[in-house]
């Protein structure tokens, strides 16, 4: 009796062990299911972090958006954005650079060479790094962010974006045609920032082309942008030229006035320009560049890698004229009619001619199929 008991008690025991193991196992298996299907469910939540407000960074981050909502990220709905803006403060670049990367966003989006820097610089001590997509930067391979300009896949695995190198050779080719007595060109930069360094470079090396004088004049604030112009406006230039400095262009109002009033003409390298008082704006659609950089967010999001995707330099030229800018001019300037032709604004009698001139389109390497999604690719 007491040896039935026994091997009843055993069976007893095995069967509710057994029993257990399997409602353990369910359960792990409902709250893993619950968990999964929680976070397929969170809406992605995203930075996008702009150095200052101005109007090719403005587009810039106009074209993210319109990308994404393409996508069918619809901010409020499908995603969640944070904005940071340093208002052209390096301090406060580096304070927003801490806090984006200190926190779980799913990727980082950086508008301009500084903000790329500063979380750029911040992201190497993530642990682990955030998704960092970056674009509206001069010349990211001289950042010193770790892209290569040999390699376009020889960068951090989580960081990846567009370069978008001015077309100064070209405006200054552009500057000699239409004005061949052109003989200096006025310039004030910052030489802190790598993206006016570029440029100037490559102001310089057309110059000496050209048989330009370059002359110009430092400016380390907004503030001082101003001064220094008329102080390079009284050396007797022909011209002043506004690069994609940042530092600069968020004086523009000042420095457009500055010439005005010594009777020279502005011409830049920052679309948008003209509708300020610009003669001519030969630059980037930086509103395009968005739109591509927002495109390669969409990828990541859907989970591409960042480390799939190449660091190119792209630039959609176009093209702005203010013909109500010549008015005044200490010197005759004539634009021809073949110029006015391939312009995308033509602005006079303070009317706006918008014109749909065709951009060159984004280079094919940056393509991914979207039909052969990556595994684990994504943070999400």
């Amino acid at each position: 009796m007491m040896r039935t008991l026994v091997q009843l008690s055993t069976g007893l025991l095995t069967i509710l062990a057994a029993s257990t193991v399997l409602l353990l196992a369910d359960l792990d298996g409902r709250v893993g299911e619950q968990r999964r299907a929680g976070a397929d469910s969170r809406r992605p939540h995203i930075a996008i972090v702009q150095h200052a407000t101005i109007d090719p960074l403005d587009e810039g981050v106009r074209g993210v958006l319109a990308a994404l909502k393409e996508r069918g990220f619809v901010e409020g709905e499908t995603i969640d954005i944070d904005a940071f803006n340093a208002q052209g403060d390096v301090a406060t670049s580096n304070t927003i650079a801490k806090e984006v990367t200190a926190k779980n966003y799913d990727v980082i989006v950086t508008s301009s060479t500084i903000s790329l820097q500063t979380v750029a610089n911040a992201n190497r001590f993530g642990d682990p790094p955030r998704l960092h997509l970056f674009g509206l930067t001069s010349n990211p391979f001289e950042a010193g962010v770790g892209v290569d300009a040999e390699d376009p896949f020889l960068h951090p695995p989580y960081m990846a974006g567009l370069g978008s190198l001015p077309p100064v050779h070209e405006l200054f080719d552009l500057l000699k045609e239409i004005h061949p007595e052109l003989d200096r060109v006025g310039l004030v930069w910052n030489p802190a920032e790598a993206n006016s360094e570029a440029a100037t470079r490559l102001a310089r090396d057309a110059a000496a082309r050209l048989g330009i004088t370059l002359v110009d004049g430092n400016a380390e604030s907004s503030t001082a942008a101003g001064e220094v112009a008329a102080s390079v406006l009284a050396r007797g230039v022909d011209v002043l030229w506004i690069s994609t400095d940042i530092t600069v262009s968020t004086a523009a109002d000042v420095m457009i006035e500055a010439a005005r009033r010594a009777r020279v003409p502005v011409v830049t390298s920052l679309p948008g320009t003209a509708e300020r008082g610009a003669l001519i704006d030969l630059g980037s659609s930086f509103f395009e560049i968005g739109v591509e950089q927002g495109r390669l967010v969409a990828d990541v999001l859907e989970g591409r890698s960042p480390a799939s995707i190449p660091v190119l330099n792209w630039t959609p030229d176009t093209l702005h004229i203010n013909l109500d800018a010549l008015e005044g001019l200490r010197d005759p300037w004539v634009l021809p009619a073949d110029l006015l032709a391939r312009a995308s604004t033509v602005i006079e009698n303070d009317r706006v001619d918008r014109r749909d001139v065709p951009l060159p389109a984004p280079p094919a390497a940056l393509a991914w199929d979207r039909s052969a999604r990556q595994e684990g690719g994504g943070s999400l």
